[in-house]
């Protein structure tokens, strides 16, 4: 019977790796008859990021875009020295526009509040969102993501990727963030979409509007991305951009316990994922925890050479997948230890499970 189960939990991480997660591995972008440079308003929201700001705002400021666009950045009540830093940004550069907020919502956690701000100023229909602590990849950013409107189309995903660093922290996290992506990226190929990342971001204003903004999921703390998408993707308005130089940067977290606190506060908005999301999520990431536990013992119960048969097609397809996958996502040089950080998120997911029934704290970020 642990056989058995052990061939059951196998057959459905190998439907998830060649029914969803191959979407990404072997996404290929679709030439479109028509291509239309549309007006953008970049987002940026700001809390006391003053260095952030010095250090990744010019390379937002600095996109070559033919058509017109803005870069909005909204200064949420910030005590350093970010009202004067924009001041002088905006001696230079004249597309910049800044929303200077001094007080906070009330009832209103994160930064749901000063976004909508941000989004409520800007002057085009499509909104392109990206945080103070990330910096496009190149200067082709805001073309990339516009590039995926089309008459359908009224949400585009885009990956927020970390800066390789050396350490094993490093890997984790780009590892966790490559996952995530992968799921997410393939979820939205296979008609259920169910969240984005606030890094890399791109939807329609009317689209926020008519969904009277944030409003159903203020009383959240988090959730400004990915319960939000939920909220107001479908299998035919929601595309994905996979392309280097569409991608941001970001700085990764250099303590363990820093990163264990974001993510567990990222995590605690999962409950209220729609039921059809949490069910996929849910099964992939049950089956991800027993595979191991269930290949141990039917090592020592059962002909082990069947066993390692059946360990073995996994390992191999998943190594096809994630090898392709972490090529178009720009992450091959975790390749080499795919097999160590897939034990690892069996770990992972028992640390960070609590998470999807605690109470999140009621953080601005």
């Amino acid at each position: 019977m642990l056989f058995y189960l052990f061939c059951s939990v196998t057959l459905i991480q190998l439907f998830f790796l060649w029914f969803f997660f191959s979407k990404v591995a072997f996404f290929k972008i679709k030439p479109k008859s028509q291509s239309q440079q549309h007006p953008v308003s970049v987002v940026v929201c700001a809390r006391d990021e003053a260095p952030n700001l010095a250090r990744n705002l010019p390379g937002v400021l600095v996109q070559q875009y033919a058509s017109t666009h803005e870069v909005i950045v909204v200064n949420h009540n910030s005590q350093d020295e970010t009202r004067y830093l924009l001041e002088e940004f905006r001696k230079t550069f004249k597309d910049l526009h800044i929303v200077n907020l001094e007080q906070e919502a009330k009832g209103i956690p994160g930064k749901k509040y000063p976004l909508s701000m941000g989004i409520k100023e800007s002057k085009h229909e499509i909104v392109l969102l990206t945080d103070a602590d990330c910096v496009p990849a190149s200067d082709e950013w805001i073309t990339k993501m516009q590039d995926g409107y089309d008459d359908e189309t009224e949400i585009v995903l885009g990956y927020g990727a970390f800066y390789k660093r050396p350490g094993l922290l490093n890997k984790l996290i780009r590892f966790e963030t490559f996952f995530s992506a992968l799921q997410y990226f393939s979820y939205a190929l296979g008609g259920l979409a169910y969240m984005g990342t606030g890094r890399n971001l791109s939807y329609k204003k009317t689209k926020f509007l008519k969904n009277k903004g944030f409003s159903s999921i203020n009383h959240v703390p988090g959730g400004d991305d990915d319960l939000f998408i939920n909220q107001i993707a479908t299998s035919r308005n929601t595309r994905v951009i996979i392309d280097k130089q569409a991608f941001t940067l970001s700085e990764p977290k250099k303590k363990f316990s820093d990163w264990f606190r974001q993510k567990y506060r990222h995590y605690t908005t999962g409950k209220f994922y729609k039921p059809v999301h949490k069910f996929f999520l849910g099964l992939y990431s049950i089956t991800h925890v027993l595979f191991y536990p269930l290949f141990i013992l039917s090592f020592f119960v059962f002909d082990w050479r069947w066993v390692c048969g059946v360990f073995g097609l996994r390992l191999i397809s998943q190594g096809i997948v994630y090898y392709k996958a972490m090529q178009k996502l720009d992450e091959k040089d975790l390749f080499p230890f795919y097999w160590l950080l897939d034990i690892w998120m069996t770990i992972y997911y028992f640390i960070f499970a609590p998470a999807l029934w605690k109470k999140a704290k009621k953080t601005w970020s």
